[in-house]
């Protein structure tokens, strides 16, 4: 399987070429990155002291050219100028960037009737079991118990809350046949009142170099149940894309995610 990376000099980039460069299946077939970038013109794997034969370019078509899956970690915007240039040359797509927009998401579905799309705001698999036992837990704690949702990311991190976050407070709501739109609560201060028990709230942390933990806590009287994920290398979100990007690879026009992947749906 023949394999673009986007974002191949950030860090999430770096992983997912160390990831594909050591799985016997996989190849690389090019590196994007955006315009200007110091490292255009460089061997992708020079950071790895291993010769590739793959440059950094700003050439989505140079990148595309001999790939079957592009692997995106950029930001929303690349994210869209890659995905048209991947439904027009039938390239499939996994999708690890967060904080679209409604009808952004809406762009990612239509462009899915074209070519095979993954998109996952969390790539661990981890996480997503985590959302399935979040399925269970909330039906259980229906009545009497208060959710609320804290993540915590690194200090660059530019999105708040996480996708994960929400993706999590999204599991939520719909096994409790709520909409998370109406029940969100973002941000607290001053003087709140009551809490209303209709309410998901979230807690958002930035500092240092934190990867990635969610918690989701369910408070009732007499007892508080926390269901917790911590992320402590970015190696298990590098696994996850392949794991996506070998389903995709034998899958057709779609969007996908990894309950897709995972056989949970």
């Amino acid at each position: 399987m023949r394999i673009a990376i986007a974002g191949a000099s950030g860090r999430m980039g770096r992983m997912l070429i160390e990831a594909v460069l050591d799985a016997p299946d996989c190849a690389l077939a090019g590196a994007l990155d955006v315009a200007g970038n110091p490292q255009l013109g460089q061997d992708c794997g020079a950071f790895l002291g291993r010769a590739t034969g793959v440059a950094i370019t700003d050439d989505v078509d140079a990148a595309l050219a001999t790939s079957q899956v592009l692997i995106d970690f950029t930001r929303p915007e690349g994210t869209l100028r890659h995905l048209a240039a991947c439904a027009d040359r039938g390239v499939a797509l996994v999708i690890g960037t967060t904080g679209f927009s409604a009808e952004q998401k809406a762009e990612i579905g239509a462009a899915a009737r074209r070519t095979p799309v993954f998109m996952s705001p969390n790539m661990s698999v981890g996480v997503n079991v985590v959302m399935r036992l979040l399925e269970q837990a909330a039906k259980a704690f229906s009545h009497g118990y208060d959710i609320e949702i804290i993540e915590a990311h690194h200090r660059n991190k530019i999105d708040a809350p996480s996708g994960t976050a929400l993706a999590m407070g999204e599991a939520v709501a719909k096994a409790l046949g709520r909409k998370l739109a109406d029940n969100a609560v973002f941000g607290r201060e001053g003087v709140t009142g009551v809490r209303d028990p209709s309410t998901i709230g979230f807690a958002t942390v930035r500092g240092g170099d934190i990867i990635g933990d969610h918690t989701v806590m369910f408070a009732g009287i007499g007892e508080r149940i926390e269901i917790t994920h911590k992320s402590s290398s970015r190696a298990t979100y590098a696994q996850g894309s392949l794991r996506a990007a070998r389903f995709l690879a034998q899958s057709g026009p779609g969007l996908y995610d990894m309950n897709d992947v995972l056989g949970l749906n």
